[in-house]
Protein backbone atom coordinates (compact mmCIF):
# COMPACT_ATOMS: atom_id res chain seq x y z
CA UNK A 1 0.00 0.00 0.00
CA UNK A 2 1.43 3.50 -1.00
CA UNK A 3 2.58 5.65 1.56
CA UNK A 4 0.11 8.76 2.81
CA UNK A 5 3.22 11.14 2.14
CA UNK A 6 3.69 9.98 -1.34
CA UNK A 7 0.03 9.62 -2.63
CA UNK A 8 -0.03 12.95 -4.55
CA UNK A 9 2.83 11.68 -6.58
CA UNK A 10 0.46 8.47 -8.03
CA UNK A 11 -0.13 7.90 -11.32
CA UNK A 12 -3.97 8.49 -9.94
CA UNK A 13 -3.34 11.73 -8.90
CA UNK A 14 -1.90 12.38 -11.81
CA UNK A 15 -3.30 14.16 -15.27
CA UNK A 16 -5.10 12.43 -18.22
CA UNK A 17 -5.84 13.30 -21.95
CA UNK A 18 -8.96 11.85 -22.88
CA UNK A 19 -11.42 12.85 -25.69
CA UNK A 20 -8.48 13.20 -27.64
CA UNK A 21 -6.61 15.45 -26.08
CA UNK A 22 -9.59 17.79 -25.70
CA UNK A 23 -9.86 17.53 -21.99
CA UNK A 24 -7.37 16.64 -19.61
CA UNK A 25 -8.57 15.25 -16.45
CA UNK A 26 -6.42 16.53 -13.35
CA UNK A 27 -6.73 12.94 -11.89
CA UNK A 28 -7.98 9.21 -12.50
CA UNK A 29 -10.56 8.76 -10.29
CA UNK A 30 -13.52 8.59 -12.14
CA UNK A 31 -17.03 8.68 -10.74
CA UNK A 32 -18.76 5.39 -11.76
CA UNK A 33 -21.98 5.52 -13.73
CA UNK A 34 -24.12 4.14 -10.62
CA UNK A 35 -27.87 4.28 -10.47
CA UNK A 36 -29.62 5.89 -7.91
CA UNK A 37 -33.44 6.12 -8.84
CA UNK A 38 -33.54 9.97 -7.54
CA UNK A 39 -35.46 11.35 -10.08
CA UNK A 40 -38.75 13.20 -10.02
CA UNK A 41 -42.27 12.12 -10.97
CA UNK A 42 -43.31 13.56 -13.97
CA UNK A 43 -46.94 13.37 -13.36
CA UNK A 44 -47.43 13.74 -9.19
CA UNK A 45 -50.22 11.45 -9.03
CA UNK A 46 -49.63 7.84 -10.14
CA UNK A 47 -52.74 5.40 -10.71
CA UNK A 48 -52.41 1.74 -11.69
CA UNK A 49 -55.04 3.00 -14.80
CA UNK A 50 -53.01 6.21 -15.33
CA UNK A 51 -49.15 5.17 -13.86
CA UNK A 52 -46.12 7.70 -14.05
CA UNK A 53 -43.78 6.55 -16.21
CA UNK A 54 -41.49 9.48 -17.09
CA UNK A 55 -38.54 10.82 -14.40
CA UNK A 56 -36.58 14.09 -15.17
CA UNK A 57 -33.79 15.56 -12.98
CA UNK A 58 -34.71 17.53 -10.10
CA UNK A 59 -32.37 20.11 -7.87
CA UNK A 60 -31.41 16.80 -5.57
CA UNK A 61 -29.92 15.45 -8.21
CA UNK A 62 -27.91 18.36 -9.57
CA UNK A 63 -26.78 18.51 -5.52
CA UNK A 64 -25.62 15.14 -5.49
CA UNK A 65 -23.40 15.62 -8.44
CA UNK A 66 -22.11 18.61 -7.49
CA UNK A 67 -21.25 17.22 -4.03
CA UNK A 68 -18.89 14.69 -6.06
CA UNK A 69 -17.62 17.21 -8.78
CA UNK A 70 -13.77 17.89 -8.61
CA UNK A 71 -11.67 20.43 -10.67
CA UNK A 72 -10.34 18.52 -13.22
CA UNK A 73 -12.37 15.34 -12.13
CA UNK A 74 -14.74 13.07 -14.56
CA UNK A 75 -18.07 11.99 -13.57
CA UNK A 76 -19.93 9.40 -15.25
CA UNK A 77 -23.83 9.63 -14.89
CA UNK A 78 -26.01 6.88 -13.83
CA UNK A 79 -27.62 5.28 -16.90
CA UNK A 80 -30.08 7.81 -19.12
CA UNK A 81 -32.85 6.18 -20.78
CA UNK A 82 -32.81 7.13 -24.37
CA UNK A 83 -37.09 6.93 -24.78
CA UNK A 84 -39.91 5.77 -22.71
CA UNK A 85 -39.78 2.22 -23.51
CA UNK A 86 -36.04 2.06 -23.19
CA UNK A 87 -36.58 2.47 -19.40
CA UNK A 88 -35.49 0.18 -16.83
CA UNK A 89 -36.63 1.21 -13.33
CA UNK A 90 -38.30 3.51 -11.46
CA UNK A 91 -36.97 6.88 -11.06
CA UNK A 92 -34.45 6.92 -13.88
CA UNK A 93 -34.21 10.14 -15.53
CA UNK A 94 -34.65 10.39 -19.17
CA UNK A 95 -33.37 12.53 -21.96
CA UNK A 96 -36.27 12.59 -24.42
CA UNK A 97 -38.99 15.27 -23.33
CA UNK A 98 -37.76 19.12 -22.51
CA UNK A 99 -38.11 18.94 -18.45
CA UNK A 100 -35.56 16.30 -18.67
CA UNK A 101 -32.99 17.91 -21.05
CA UNK A 102 -33.70 20.80 -18.40
CA UNK A 103 -33.15 18.80 -15.58
CA UNK A 104 -29.85 16.99 -16.94
CA UNK A 105 -28.51 20.47 -17.57
CA UNK A 106 -28.96 21.49 -13.56
CA UNK A 107 -26.88 18.54 -13.48
CA UNK A 108 -24.27 19.84 -16.12
CA UNK A 109 -24.17 23.43 -14.69
CA UNK A 110 -23.25 21.88 -11.11
CA UNK A 111 -20.88 19.56 -12.19
CA UNK A 112 -19.25 22.48 -14.42
CA UNK A 113 -19.32 24.83 -12.10
CA UNK A 114 -16.86 23.03 -9.89
CA UNK A 115 -14.31 22.97 -12.58
CA UNK A 116 -15.04 19.30 -13.29
CA UNK A 117 -16.20 17.28 -16.93
CA UNK A 118 -19.61 14.75 -17.42
CA UNK A 119 -20.31 12.74 -19.58
CA UNK A 120 -23.80 11.40 -20.05
CA UNK A 121 -24.21 7.53 -19.72
CA UNK A 122 -27.07 5.97 -22.68
CA UNK A 123 -29.18 3.16 -21.90
CA UNK A 124 -31.70 0.99 -23.81
CA UNK A 125 -32.84 -1.67 -20.85
CA UNK A 126 -34.06 -4.23 -23.62
CA UNK A 127 -36.10 -7.14 -22.02
CA UNK A 128 -34.93 -5.87 -18.54
CA UNK A 129 -38.02 -4.27 -17.80
CA UNK A 130 -42.00 -4.72 -17.36
CA UNK A 131 -44.72 -3.68 -19.53
CA UNK A 132 -46.25 -2.06 -16.44
CA UNK A 133 -42.97 0.08 -16.40
CA UNK A 134 -43.18 1.49 -20.20
CA UNK A 135 -46.65 0.81 -21.40
CA UNK A 136 -45.52 -1.65 -24.06
CA UNK A 137 -44.45 -4.91 -24.21
CA UNK A 138 -40.47 -5.73 -23.69
CA UNK A 139 -38.06 -5.53 -26.48
CA UNK A 140 -35.60 -7.15 -27.39
CA UNK A 141 -32.48 -9.22 -29.66
CA UNK A 142 -35.04 -12.22 -30.11
CA UNK A 143 -38.48 -13.18 -27.85
CA UNK A 144 -36.45 -14.81 -25.47
CA UNK A 145 -37.61 -15.52 -22.19
CA UNK A 146 -35.85 -14.82 -18.90
CA UNK A 147 -34.17 -17.83 -18.25
CA UNK A 148 -34.90 -18.27 -14.40
CA UNK A 149 -38.93 -18.65 -13.72
CA UNK A 150 -38.24 -17.40 -10.22
CA UNK A 151 -36.58 -14.08 -11.23
CA UNK A 152 -38.87 -10.90 -10.33
CA UNK A 153 -38.64 -7.41 -11.39
CA UNK A 154 -37.30 -5.32 -8.81
CA UNK A 155 -40.07 -3.39 -7.86
CA UNK A 156 -44.21 -3.84 -7.53
CA UNK A 157 -46.23 -2.14 -10.32
CA UNK A 158 -47.93 0.99 -9.62
CA UNK A 159 -50.77 -0.14 -7.29
CA UNK A 160 -49.48 -3.62 -6.60
CA UNK A 161 -47.77 -4.90 -3.44
CA UNK A 162 -46.40 -7.80 -5.08
CA UNK A 163 -43.17 -8.01 -7.40
CA UNK A 164 -43.62 -9.70 -10.65
CA UNK A 165 -42.06 -12.53 -12.57
CA UNK A 166 -39.69 -11.04 -15.71
CA UNK A 167 -40.55 -14.86 -17.17
CA UNK A 168 -44.50 -13.73 -17.54
CA UNK A 169 -43.24 -11.18 -19.66
CA UNK A 170 -41.07 -12.42 -22.59
CA UNK A 171 -39.97 -9.35 -25.09
CA UNK A 172 -41.15 -8.79 -28.16
CA UNK A 173 -37.89 -9.37 -31.07
CA UNK A 174 -37.38 -5.84 -32.77
CA UNK A 175 -37.70 -5.89 -36.26
CA UNK A 176 -34.97 -4.65 -38.95
CA UNK A 177 -37.10 -1.61 -38.74
CA UNK A 178 -36.98 -1.16 -34.90
CA UNK A 179 -33.21 -1.50 -34.50
CA UNK A 180 -32.58 1.55 -37.19
CA UNK A 181 -35.09 3.55 -35.27
CA UNK A 182 -33.36 2.83 -31.91
CA UNK A 183 -30.27 3.37 -33.11
CA UNK A 184 -32.19 6.75 -34.06
CA UNK A 185 -32.96 7.09 -30.66
CA UNK A 186 -29.79 7.14 -29.28
CA UNK A 187 -28.49 9.65 -31.63
CA UNK A 188 -31.31 12.02 -30.47
CA UNK A 189 -30.60 11.35 -26.93
CA UNK A 190 -26.66 12.42 -27.86
CA UNK A 191 -27.68 15.32 -29.89
CA UNK A 192 -29.29 16.61 -26.75
CA UNK A 193 -26.91 15.34 -24.64
CA UNK A 194 -24.06 17.39 -26.20
CA UNK A 195 -26.78 20.78 -26.92
CA UNK A 196 -26.97 21.13 -22.86
CA UNK A 197 -23.57 21.09 -22.04
CA UNK A 198 -22.39 17.70 -21.48
CA UNK A 199 -18.93 16.87 -22.32
CA UNK A 200 -19.47 13.61 -24.20
CA UNK A 201 -21.65 10.81 -23.68
CA UNK A 202 -20.81 6.93 -23.08
CA UNK A 203 -23.21 3.72 -24.40
CA UNK A 204 -23.81 0.94 -22.11
CA UNK A 205 -23.25 -1.94 -23.95
CA UNK A 206 -23.17 -3.52 -20.75
CA UNK A 207 -24.83 -5.44 -17.96
CA UNK A 208 -27.13 -7.27 -19.68
CA UNK A 209 -29.32 -4.51 -21.35
CA UNK A 210 -30.38 -4.38 -24.77
CA UNK A 211 -26.96 -3.93 -26.86
CA UNK A 212 -25.49 -7.05 -24.50
CA UNK A 213 -28.65 -8.34 -25.37
CA UNK A 214 -27.66 -8.81 -29.13
CA UNK A 215 -24.25 -10.01 -28.35
CA UNK A 216 -25.14 -12.45 -25.77
CA UNK A 217 -25.94 -16.11 -27.29
CA UNK A 218 -28.58 -17.18 -25.13
CA UNK A 219 -30.69 -14.74 -25.76
CA UNK A 220 -29.54 -13.26 -29.25
CA UNK A 221 -31.39 -16.29 -31.67
CA UNK A 222 -32.01 -14.35 -34.76
CA UNK A 223 -31.33 -15.42 -37.68
CA UNK A 224 -30.91 -12.06 -39.84
CA UNK A 225 -28.33 -10.49 -40.15
CA UNK A 226 -27.90 -9.01 -36.24
CA UNK A 227 -27.75 -12.63 -35.46
CA UNK A 228 -25.94 -16.36 -35.60
CA UNK A 229 -22.44 -15.38 -35.95
CA UNK A 230 -20.12 -13.17 -33.97
CA UNK A 231 -19.56 -10.51 -36.77
CA UNK A 232 -23.26 -10.50 -36.86
CA UNK A 233 -24.44 -10.09 -32.94
CA UNK A 234 -21.88 -7.23 -32.55
CA UNK A 235 -22.94 -5.15 -36.07
CA UNK A 236 -26.18 -3.24 -34.08
CA UNK A 237 -23.09 -2.04 -31.88
CA UNK A 238 -21.13 -1.51 -34.09
CA UNK A 239 -23.54 0.48 -36.42
CA UNK A 240 -24.97 2.16 -33.58
CA UNK A 241 -21.41 4.07 -32.36
CA UNK A 242 -20.78 4.90 -35.78
CA UNK A 243 -23.66 6.96 -36.01
CA UNK A 244 -23.09 8.36 -32.79
CA UNK A 245 -19.80 9.14 -34.33
CA UNK A 246 -21.63 11.24 -36.91
CA UNK A 247 -24.07 12.71 -34.71
CA UNK A 248 -21.68 14.42 -31.74
CA UNK A 249 -18.31 12.94 -32.94
CA UNK A 250 -16.02 10.65 -32.08
CA UNK A 251 -13.90 12.54 -29.38
CA UNK A 252 -17.05 12.98 -27.57
CA UNK A 253 -18.10 9.19 -27.20
CA UNK A 254 -17.02 6.51 -25.35
CA UNK A 255 -18.49 2.99 -25.02
CA UNK A 256 -18.81 0.90 -21.57
CA UNK A 257 -18.38 -3.07 -22.03
CA UNK A 258 -18.96 -5.95 -19.67
CA UNK A 259 -16.88 -8.96 -21.26
CA UNK A 260 -17.00 -11.08 -18.59
CA UNK A 261 -20.31 -10.13 -16.71
CA UNK A 262 -23.67 -12.20 -15.67
CA UNK A 263 -26.00 -9.39 -14.70
CA UNK A 264 -29.56 -9.80 -16.41
CA UNK A 265 -29.39 -13.22 -16.85
CA UNK A 266 -26.40 -12.88 -19.80
CA UNK A 267 -25.29 -16.60 -19.98
CA UNK A 268 -23.43 -16.37 -23.35
CA UNK A 269 -20.94 -18.27 -24.60
CA UNK A 270 -18.11 -17.07 -27.03
CA UNK A 271 -17.00 -14.22 -24.61
CA UNK A 272 -13.56 -14.04 -25.67
CA UNK A 273 -14.43 -14.20 -29.55
CA UNK A 274 -17.52 -11.93 -29.72
CA UNK A 275 -15.48 -9.48 -27.29
CA UNK A 276 -12.52 -9.32 -28.88
CA UNK A 277 -14.13 -8.67 -32.36
CA UNK A 278 -16.46 -6.42 -31.11
CA UNK A 279 -13.05 -4.47 -29.44
CA UNK A 280 -11.09 -5.31 -32.11
CA UNK A 281 -13.60 -3.46 -34.52
CA UNK A 282 -14.44 -0.06 -32.39
CA UNK A 283 -10.59 0.22 -31.87
CA UNK A 284 -10.06 0.21 -36.34
CA UNK A 285 -13.03 2.15 -36.99
CA UNK A 286 -12.83 4.78 -34.48
CA UNK A 287 -11.21 6.59 -32.18
CA UNK A 288 -13.19 6.82 -28.95
CA UNK A 289 -12.26 9.53 -26.25
CA UNK A 290 -11.94 6.22 -23.86
CA UNK A 291 -13.16 2.72 -22.87
CA UNK A 292 -14.81 1.34 -19.89
CA UNK A 293 -14.81 -2.42 -18.40
CA UNK A 294 -15.77 -3.75 -15.42
CA UNK A 295 -13.35 -6.09 -13.78
CA UNK A 296 -13.50 -10.20 -14.97
CA UNK A 297 -14.23 -11.31 -11.41
CA UNK A 298 -16.77 -8.84 -10.06
CA UNK A 299 -20.25 -8.66 -9.69
CA UNK A 300 -22.40 -5.75 -8.10
CA UNK A 301 -24.67 -8.57 -6.74
CA UNK A 302 -22.56 -11.77 -6.42
CA UNK A 303 -19.77 -12.99 -4.58
CA UNK A 304 -16.33 -12.92 -5.55
CA UNK A 305 -16.78 -17.21 -4.91
CA UNK A 306 -19.46 -17.43 -6.81
CA UNK A 307 -17.77 -15.80 -10.18
CA UNK A 308 -15.15 -17.90 -9.53
CA UNK A 309 -17.25 -20.59 -10.03
CA UNK A 310 -18.68 -19.42 -12.69
CA UNK A 311 -15.01 -18.25 -14.69
CA UNK A 312 -14.25 -22.08 -13.94
CA UNK A 313 -16.78 -23.78 -15.80
CA UNK A 314 -15.69 -21.04 -18.89
CA UNK A 315 -12.50 -22.15 -18.22
CA UNK A 316 -11.46 -18.87 -17.71
CA UNK A 317 -10.54 -18.29 -14.08
CA UNK A 318 -8.12 -16.19 -13.77
CA UNK A 319 -9.12 -13.95 -17.19
CA UNK A 320 -8.14 -10.30 -17.21
CA UNK A 321 -9.14 -7.27 -18.98
CA UNK A 322 -4.88 -7.70 -20.21
CA UNK A 323 -6.58 -8.75 -23.47
CA UNK A 324 -8.35 -6.16 -24.51
CA UNK A 325 -6.00 -3.48 -23.18
CA UNK A 326 -3.63 -4.55 -25.91
CA UNK A 327 -6.49 -3.92 -28.26
CA UNK A 328 -7.31 -0.42 -27.42
CA UNK A 329 -3.63 0.73 -27.61
CA UNK A 330 -3.45 4.25 -26.70
CA UNK A 331 -7.06 4.69 -26.18
CA UNK A 332 -7.67 6.05 -22.58
CA UNK A 333 -8.75 2.74 -20.67
CA UNK A 334 -10.86 2.69 -17.38
CA UNK A 335 -12.00 -0.16 -15.21
CA UNK A 336 -14.45 -0.51 -12.45
CA UNK A 337 -15.17 -3.31 -9.82
CA UNK A 338 -13.95 -3.59 -6.45
CA UNK A 339 -11.68 -0.80 -6.00
CA UNK A 340 -11.04 0.82 -2.55
CA UNK A 341 -8.52 2.84 -0.63
CA UNK A 342 -6.20 -0.59 0.08
CA UNK A 343 -5.77 -1.80 -4.05
CA UNK A 344 -6.10 1.27 -6.17
CA UNK A 345 -2.36 2.28 -5.75
CA UNK A 346 -0.38 0.37 -8.48
CA UNK A 347 -2.98 0.03 -10.75
CA UNK A 348 -2.02 2.79 -12.92
CA UNK A 349 1.59 2.82 -12.33
CA UNK A 350 1.45 -1.27 -13.58
CA UNK A 351 0.04 -0.09 -17.01
CA UNK A 352 -2.52 -2.21 -16.52
CA UNK A 353 -5.52 0.60 -16.81
CA UNK A 354 -5.10 4.56 -17.42
CA UNK A 355 -8.17 5.07 -14.41
CA UNK A 356 -10.02 3.61 -12.05
CA UNK A 357 -13.83 4.13 -11.69
CA UNK A 358 -15.66 4.22 -8.24
CA UNK A 359 -19.59 3.44 -7.25
CA UNK A 360 -20.72 3.30 -4.01
CA UNK A 361 -17.66 4.76 -2.38
CA UNK A 362 -18.14 7.89 -4.54
CA UNK A 363 -21.75 8.21 -3.12
CA UNK A 364 -21.08 7.80 0.20
CA UNK A 365 -18.00 9.81 -0.17
CA UNK A 366 -18.96 12.89 -1.91
CA UNK A 367 -14.99 14.12 -1.15
CA UNK A 368 -13.58 10.67 -2.08
CA UNK A 369 -10.26 12.35 -4.45
CA UNK A 370 -9.45 14.47 -1.53
CA UNK A 371 -9.61 11.13 1.21
CA UNK A 372 -7.60 9.36 -1.07
CA UNK A 373 -5.66 12.00 -1.73
CA UNK A 374 -4.93 12.41 2.49
CA UNK A 375 -5.34 8.71 3.48
CA UNK A 376 -8.39 9.68 5.19
CA UNK A 377 -11.15 6.65 6.86
CA UNK A 378 -13.95 6.48 3.68
CA UNK A 379 -17.18 6.04 4.90
CA UNK A 380 -18.98 3.17 3.85
CA UNK A 381 -22.59 3.10 2.30
CA UNK A 382 -25.99 2.06 3.42
CA UNK A 383 -26.97 -0.90 1.17
CA UNK A 384 -30.65 -0.26 2.09
CA UNK A 385 -30.81 3.27 0.52
CA UNK A 386 -28.74 2.72 -2.35
CA UNK A 387 -32.04 2.14 -4.77
CA UNK A 388 -34.88 4.22 -4.66
CA UNK A 389 -36.83 6.07 -5.50
CA UNK A 390 -37.98 6.69 -1.36
CA UNK A 391 -40.30 8.82 0.15
CA UNK A 392 -37.29 10.88 1.05
CA UNK A 393 -34.78 10.88 -1.66
CA UNK A 394 -32.16 13.09 0.02
CA UNK A 395 -31.20 10.06 2.62
CA UNK A 396 -28.67 7.55 2.02
CA UNK A 397 -27.84 10.10 -1.54
CA UNK A 398 -26.53 13.50 -0.57
CA UNK A 399 -26.39 13.32 3.36
CA UNK A 400 -23.32 12.25 3.32
CA UNK A 401 -20.99 14.41 5.27
CA UNK A 402 -17.60 15.18 3.70
CA UNK A 403 -14.65 14.17 5.75
CA UNK A 404 -14.77 18.21 7.54
CA UNK A 405 -18.00 16.92 8.47
CA UNK A 406 -17.47 14.22 10.77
Amino acid sequence: MVDKMNRENCKLLQPLDIANGKIKLQHRIIHAPVTRNRGVPLSATSTPENPNRIWYPGELMAKYYGQRATKGGLIITEAIPITLESSGMPGSSGLFIPEQADGWKKVVDAVHDKGGYIYGQLWHAGRATIPQMIGAPPVSASATPWDSPTDLYAYPPVGETERVRYADYPPVELSIEGIKAIIQDYCKAARTAMEIGFDGVEVTSANGYLLEQFLSTNVNKRTDEYGGSVENRCRIVLELMDELAKTVGEDNLAIRLTPFGLFNQNRSEQRIETWSYLCNSLKKNLKLSYVSFIEPRFEQFDSYEYKDDILRSWGLLGVTLDQFRTIFGNTPFFSCGGFDDTNCWDVVESGTYDGLLFGRLFGSNPDLVERLKKGLKLSMWDDSKLFGPFEDNSVGYVDYPSAEGI
